[in-house]
């Protein structure tokens, strides 16, 4: 058997502790390095970066002296924090996981980082991401079973926390990158309502989907992470009021795998044990349908969103991001418009029956199974692709594991905007599934 080397870290925990000075910045530095040298080159979570130990002490001493008090220092202060190289940074060339020219690729610093700087973290470096956030995957193994992928296209920042490397990592969704990688590497993934954190800085890949997110070891990590990176959160304490859970059968849930489905049942069973109601509600029966509309959309706009580095550079992309490029440039805009139009229509069915039903969060798979094994695939997005389409809130919770040993995840979705909500009732499924991991 492949020897894991899966060690999440709690967040929360981290970021406490050197809020109060335990460790100090430097020794906090030297010690992330260290362990970056160490394990990254079994998985290749990061993008290599030369002088990134330099870098980061500068950073911290600046911090430091910022921040010299305990008491003032803000809520992630020296926390290290991976983030997806889709995602502009300043200091750091963004390369998209591509061969282009990084200057090309070159923006502003992206909002996110700046909310993330602005909470005292320091950006530990550029996590790996398949080609700008497409299918082509990259070199990421995944930490539980290195000879699996760790799923895509948010590869690297799933299996930078599933590693500990560091405690919080940024990714994106357009359809499962961040739910499905979450899943296949055991951590939490949370990608908020479309449109929360706002994606200025960041490649676009389909501007109609395009999510930013978080991976974290545990629910507390994502609320923490939610609190600061989304706009206007509403915090304070929340409704202890347990969420009637929904299961959408039907086509939808046949996608995933019968091992897959069978775990999902027992994490179903084991949460109505703990006194939670559980309805199976039929709830996408033109299923086909809608995948068609989202493909429809995504192939659509990521052919204009690289219209003119694909004119310029098309040789230097690899075959499965150029491919989707080409139907893409083949899509009408009427089809898109007439896609775009048939999502709203379905966000007014999928709201009135989530009404209807009296349900509180949708539960699904996170992933049709285990990680597969090689690096040639990152997986099948399918089990995110109704709720990355309606731009729903959506959680990936560790729940059980493969015959084999690969971890598995619960997706939990909740209402448009209800993200607060979503983050605050998980808790109950966390608790009944059996906690968060150990730091």
């Amino acid at each position: 058997m492949e020897q894991p080397l899966a060690r999440p870290r709690s967040l929360t925990r981290e970021a406490a502790g050197l809020r109060s000075g335990v460790p100090g910045l430097s020794e906090h530095v030297d010690r992330f390095c260290a362990l970056v040298e160490r394990v990254d080159p079994l998985i290749h979570a990061f993008v290599p970066e030369p002088g990134r130990h330099d870098r980061l002490r500068a950073q911290a001493r600046a911090l430091a002296a910022r921040h010299p008090e305990p008491a003032g220092r803000p809520p992630l202060y020296g926390v290290t924090v991976g983030v997806k190289d889709i995602v502009h940074v300043d200091g750091l060339p963004t390369h998209g996981g591509s061969a282009l020219p990084p200057g090309v690729l070159a923006g502003p610093q992206a909002v996110v980082v700046d909310r993330l700087r602005a909470a005292g973290a320091l950006v530990a470096g550029k996590t790996v991401t398949a080609e700008f956030a497409a299918s082509a995957p990259g070199p990421t193994r995944n930490p539980h079973h290195p000879g699996h992928t760790p799923g895509g296209s948010s590869s690297g920042s799933a299996a930078a926390v599933a590693a500990g490397l560091v405690p919080l990592a940024v990714g994106t969704q357009t359809v499962g990158s961040v739910i499905r990688p979450a899943a296949y590497c055991g951590v939490v993934g949370f990608r908020p309502t479309y449109g929360r954190i706002p994606t200025a800085g960041v490649i676009p890949n389909a501007p109609s989907f395009d999510t930013l997110g978080v991976f974290t070891a545990d629910l507390a990590g994502a609320a923490l992470a939610a609190a600061l990176l989304c706009d206007e959160w509403r915090g304070g304490p929340a409704a202890a009021v347990r969420p009637v859970l929904g299961v959408p059968d039907g086509a939808y849930l046949e996608r995933a795998d019968p091992a897959a489905l069978r775990v999902f049942e027992e994490s179903l069973e084991r949460l109505a044990r703990a006194g939670l109601t559980v309805r199976r509600v039929p709830l996408f029966p033109d299923f086909a349908g809608i995948t068609r509309q989202l493909q429809t959309i995504n192939r659509f706009e990521l052919a204009r969103s690289h219209a003119d580095w694909f004119a310029r550079f098309g040789g230097l992309y690899r075959p499965e991001t150029a491919a989707s490029i080409r139907v893409g440039q083949g899509v009408a805009a009427e089809d898109r418009a007439a896609a775009l139009q048939a999502r709203e229509r379905l966000r007014e069915r999928v709201a009135r029956a989530t009404a209807e039903a009296g349900v509180d969060l949708w539960l699904a798979p996170s992933a049709t199974g285990g990680a597969p094994e090689g690096l040639h695939t990152t997986g099948d997005p399918v089990m995110s692709l109704p709720w990355s389409y309606l731009g729903l809130p959506a959680l990936s919770l560790p729940a059980g594991r493969t015959a084999e040993g690969l971890p598995l995840g619960l997706q939990v979705v909740g209402t448009a905007g209800g993200d607060e909500r979503l983050l605050a009732q998980a808790a109950f499924l966390e608790g009944a599934l059996g906690g968060s991991p150990e730091a």
